[in-house]
């Protein structure tokens, strides 16, 4: 048992240290680990826990992971490499609501959980997340009731693209209206792509948390998925969304897309075009090949960097009609 707790404790100091989080302070950049609420450790300190993981003279052994403010931010409730992570769920919860932390990370050196209270339940992760990646994710808080409610008529993408459309001469008088429409390059949603909308609207009122739409070539999927997104970003439910495509030619043909509707109130980037800046868009597209491609999902991205997946085309059915399967990621 020993051997195995003081295993433990080595590969989630690793992983720890991968992420960014630090046991002591480096230079001007304060430590943002503790092992309790008010215990500073020392060199000497780690190596001794070795000994006994959850039983310490200083007491139990959780990492207490702090903010760039020093406030308690992540509770790490760490368990011997024989024990499952989630035994430690209540327990954690406790501490957690006792120290105002929102996040937890339940782990045994091999096996990771992230829970956000405010969200949902524990889900797998293969990495912890980083500091920076956790703060921008505290900042929002998602409101599903927002989302149902959101009114979403036939001018939804256009509200983005021409906010003051209906105001304009070209749009009031009907002779000029196409033209008004084709030369601003205008999408209006049809009446199935509404309806599309409204079912995921009640599905989420149920509680769903994915969705698949399966629509014909050539009717409009990535206008829908458009307006999916911007009903995600524009309540609060979404600050990051990942759109997956299955060819590298489709990437730009989806950015491009994007950008021609939603530009006005969000950012579209291509991952591989922008790997310094890319957290600086609200849409990241990229190919499903290279997320799989050595598992570089789990390397290029933490838990908390994107809210709503849309893999386009994920599968196809036997009449060719194309599908778009819809991750909602509020509760995994």
């Amino acid at each position: 048992m020993i051997v195995k707790e003081a295993t433990a404790r080595i590969k989630i100091n690793k992983l720890l240290e991968a992420a960014g989080w630090r046991f002591f302070a480096e230079g001007k950049l304060p430590a943002t680990i503790r092992l309790e609420p008010s215990v500073t450790i020392k060199k000497q300190d780690i190596d001794a826990l070795g000994e006994n993981f959850e039983k310490s003279s200083k007491g139990f052994i959780d990492f207490l992971l702090l903010n760039e403010k020093g406030f308690p931010f992540i509770i790490l409730e760490a368990k011997a490499e024989d024990k499952s992570p989630l035994i430690g769920k209540e327990q954690a919860r406790k501490y957690a609501r006792s120290q105002n932390c929102r996040f937890i990370i339940l782990s045994n050196g091999n096996l990771h959980y992230f829970w956000d209270l405010e969200r949902g339940n524990p889900y797998i992760i293969t990495t912890f997340p980083t500091p920076t990646s956790v703060m921008g994710y505290q900042k929002s808080v998602p409101d599903p009731k927002r989302l149902v409610e959101e009114v979403v008529n036939d001018d939804y993408i256009v509200l983005t693209q021409r906010p003051n459309y209906a105001a304009e001469a070209a749009w009031k008088n009907e002779a000029e209206r196409q033209g008004f429409i084709d030369a601003n390059s205008l999408r209006f949603l049809r009446a199935y792509q509404k309806k599309a909308m409204v079912a995921l609207q009640n599905a989420v009122k149920d509680g769903k948390d994915r969705f698949l739409f399966e629509m014909a070539t050539g009717t409009g999927k990535t206008l829908t998925s458009a307006a999916v997104i911007k009903l995600f970003l524009r309540t609060g439910n979404a600050r990051r969304v990942l759109f997956l495509v299955d060819r590298l030619e489709l990437e730009d043909q989806a950015k491009k897309a994007f950008h021609k509707v939603l530009a006005n109130d969000y950012k579209t980037v291509i991952y591989k075009e922008s790997r310094d800046d890319w957290r600086r868009a609200e849409i990241v597209v990229t190919t499903v090949q290279s997320l799989l491609f050595n598992n570089k999902y789990q390397q290029l991205f933490s838990p908390t960097d994107f809210d709503l997946v849309i893999s386009d085309e994920a599968h196809r059915s036997i009449g060719g009609n194309a599908r778009a399967v819809f991750d909602y990621l509020v509760v995994a």
